[in-house]
């Protein structure tokens, strides 16, 4: 069925690159991707499918059920980046401070091909869902969709995600059994003290200095604290405070992220911080409150899901597929859906990072010529998943 569905998608070819040019143009941020749910609810429904709308708040779902068998999920993206976009392409964003700077018009795209492929050879044993998540980008959207019933108005037995993946060889799949995106987790840490004249430092307390303190000792915890062959980050991403040139402020906030792969290096880190905050701050003779919010979870696959999605992979025609790749810090809240049901998340080549193809970048664009080929891999792992 592999080449079947190849040159399906290659007949389909500049359609779909319709499809996401035309949602490039219409980015929406997380929870707000209303118009992109009207798009895809409107498609689904031309193709024959009944959507569900709404689950995570702008969630779609559409299904397709065959005869007696399991039950598979494909899951693609919906939100877009507030980033000014700087293409100057002619489908660039209407929408100003607003982007699809990561791809998730493409992941869209690719899924939307597949469920009409199916719509139009429905010839399957078992049942297929079609899950567009919102708020991918920092908001959770995968387990607001879970908290809203996603499993259990439409159960699975095998979950699978997909993303574009800059720097890859194109057209290309990458993926690992175990955890192949880092957990992410935020801080906020709260400096406070008596604010004074710059020229007299000694009768206040200098919390931007304590600050600098706390950033310089908050990377002993990798450096120092952490066995080296774990993997961790700790960044401090902003420091506000003050507003004069010559006031020592009141107040110092410091915010930032950590990226790690398991619990128990989580948990150090979490408790180093707190050591180092309360440490830095005796010693300055100020008040600290750490805020340590645990975000998303690591992206971990499962080895029998990832050997299914390699086939597939495979199956679609790939240019090469690897299965030990060394992972990423970055991190994709589809972990969420893994911690329920088992699955498997793979990177997609785009090749070399040039011309703008970094993700999250103000001159990124999706490379329409992948298109065809991550709709044939969803093909090929929908139907590897039910005969499984």
């Amino acid at each position: 069925m592999g080449s079947h569905a190849a040159a399906y998608f290659e007949a389909l070819r500049a359609e779909m690159a319709d499809w996401r040019r035309t949602l490039h143009q219409h980015p929406e941020l997380a929870y707000e991707e209303r118009w992109t749910a009207d798009f895809l609810a409107a498609k689904l429904e031309s193709f024959g499918y009944t959507p569900a709308r709404g689950l995570g708040g702008t969630g779609v779902v559409a299904s397709l059920a065959g005869g007696a068998g399991p039950s598979v999920g494909l899951r693609a993206d919906m939100d877009a980046l507030p980033i000014l976009e700087q293409t100057n392409r002619p489908y660039a964003s209407r929408i100003p401070g607003k982007m699809h700077a990561c791809g998730h018009d493409g992941h869209m795209t690719m899924l939307l091909a597949a469920a009409r492929y199916f719509a139009e050879h429905p010839q399957i044993e078992g049942t297929i869902h079609f899950i567009f998540q919102p708020a991918e980008e920092g908001a959770g959207g995968a387990q607001a969709m879970i908290e809203d019933g996603l499993f259990a108005r439409f159960p699975v037995e095998r979950v699978f995600g997909l993303h574009n993946w800059p720097g890859q060889e194109k057209g290309s799949f990458a993926g690992r059994a175990g955890p192949l995106m880092a957990a992410y987790d935020t801080f906020d840490i709260t400096l406070t003290g008596r604010g004074a004249h710059a020229a007299m430092p000694h009768q206040g307390t200098d919390l931007l200095l304590a600050a600098a303190q706390v950033q310089t000792q908050l990377q002993s915890i990798v450096a120092r604290s952490l066995d080296p062959l774990e993997n961790a980050v700790v960044s401090v991403t902003q420091i506000h405070g003050g507003d004069a040139y010559n006031v020592l402020p009141c107040e110092v906030v410091m915010r930032g992220c950590t990226r790690h792969f398991t619990l128990p290096v989580q948990d150090l880190i979490e408790a180093r911080m707190g050591d180092i905050c309360r440490g830095v701050a005796a010693s300055f003779g100020c008040a600290v409150a750490l805020a340590y919010d645990r975000r998303y979870p690591a992206t971990v696959n499962a080895a029998a899901e990832l050997g299914l999605a390699a086939a597939a992979a495979r199956a679609a025609g790939a240019a090469s597929v690897e299965t030990d790749v060394a992972p990423s810090m970055v991190s994709e809240d589809f972990a969420f859906m893994l911690r329920q049901k088992p699955g498997c998340y793979l990177w997609l080549g785009t090749g070399p990072i040039e011309g703008g193809k970094s993700l999250h970048s103000p001159t990124f664009d999706f490379d329409d010529d992948v298109l065809a080929l991550g709709a044939t891999w969803w093909v090929e792992v929908a139907r590897q998943a039910l005969r499984a």
